[in-house]
């Protein structure tokens, strides 16, 4: 089955050429942080370089200190036997549908969305159900669109705060989904890799609706650790043997440096709450100045940190689009159509993930560029 490629990374691969040769570029095309694993983490992870020869392991404090996070942000009790380390998201959400699916399902899943999810289904022969969500629904989809889908679909693919968009679904529509998916029997898996990272309050759990969800979430967002390769699976309990049976064949075991620094970043409280004041700021800024760009139609950014910015009165071919704004303006941004392969051709995502002087910058090159387009 033929899976598309991730057009951002073309973008990106064009902005280092242009760097190589002397050019200064924004990255705002990938969504990671550019601050870096909080100092304690790195403090942690030279000590253990000094001092372990490491190897395979899985590290039971991680695990625990995981599962005292899901208490203390949702008030859920989960057991740490249910928490399995992964080698970052992405082998969370292929163990995710490996083990919930057998080729040839339907999984329901949002458009736009991130590609990743589109991809990954169909490299595992599973058949993706895409649901056009606009701004009537926020860019996300409800329980009424999955109550309407005929036959019901084997599972759905959640994600709040959203990839392209940084949309939230609300606590009553989540609670609504959940129990659509319960009385359709359709399972759920719950990318939660944005969680920490709201600007509209706090960002409910699926399983505080459905407690047989799948959740995936990472160190690689709220922790600023991308480039660690650390994340998780939280599964049901009598998925437990099954997942770990993949885990052990598939992927082996997470880095055991990753780990040790990971535990000690889930503790950097004040560090990680002074991102996501800088993430604000920048998002604020970038609130301001969009429109005087011409780019008024953008999704709400509840979380995470992206824009959602509808370019359809200037072209209808965003690679094209991201590409000359890069050469003229040496801005890196994603085109629309990673995430929404129907409208993604009008449509631009900003990371404001960068720093608050770069988003300054971005914008003073972005606003002559747009301005002679108008």
């Amino acid at each position: 089955m033929t899976v598309e490629p991730f057009r951002a990374i073309s973008v990106s691969r064009l902005a280092h050429q242009l760097k190589s040769e002397g050019r200064s570029i924004i990255h705002m095309e990938f969504g990671q942080p550019s601050t870096g694993a909080p100092a304690a983490a790195i403090a942690r992870a030279h000590q253990v370089l000094d001092a372990d020869a490491m190897g395979y392991w899985e590290s039971p404090d991680l695990r625990a200190r995981i599962a005292r996070l899901y208490d203390e942000r949702y008030g859920v009790a989960v057991d740490p036997n249910r928490i399995l380390l992964t080698s970052g998201a992405s082998p969370a959400l292929v163990l995710a549908l490996s083990t919930l699916f057998k080729p040839g399902d339907r999984i329901a899943l949002a458009r736009p969305g991130y590609v990743a999810y589109r991809n990954t289904l169909r490299a595992l022969h599973l058949e993706p159900v895409e649901i056009a969500c606009g701004p009537d629904t926020r860019f996300q989809l409800t329980a009424a669109q999955l109550q309407a889908l005929d036959p019901a679909p084997a599972g759905v693919i959640i994600a709040s705060p959203a990839n392209p968009t940084g949309t939230i679904i609300p606590d009553a529509e989540l609670a609504a989904i959940a129990e659509v998916c319960r009385t359709r029997n359709i399972a759920i898996v719950s990318d939660e890799i944005y969680h920490g990272l709201s600007y509209v309050g706090p960002t409910p759990s699926m399983l505080q609706f459905a407690p047989d969800a799948v959740v995936i979430n990472s160190f690689s967002k709220y922790w600023s650790m991308a480039g660690w390769r650390l994340g998780w699976l939280l599964v049901p309990e009598d998925r437990i043997d099954a997942t770990r049976a993949y885990i052990g064949n598939m992927f082996l075991t997470p880095p055991s440096l990753s780990q040790h620094a990971g535990l000690v970043a889930m503790d950097a409280i004040n560090e990680l709450e002074a991102h996501i004041q800088t993430y604000a700021r920048n998002r604020q800024l970038m609130l301001e100045a969009l429109p005087a760009l011409g780019l008024r139609k953008i999704a709400p950014p509840d979380g995470a940190f992206y824009i959602w910015a509808d370019i359809g009165h200037l072209t209808n071919d965003s690679v094209a689009f991201c590409e000359q704004l890069l050469r003229d303006t040496g801005v890196a941004t994603a085109p629309g159509v990673d995430f929404d392969p129907v409208e993604g051709h009008h449509f631009i995502r900003f990371s404001f993930a960068v720093s608050t002087p770069e988003i300054e910058d971005a914008l003073s090159r972005l606003r002559p560029w747009f301005a002679a387009l108008a």
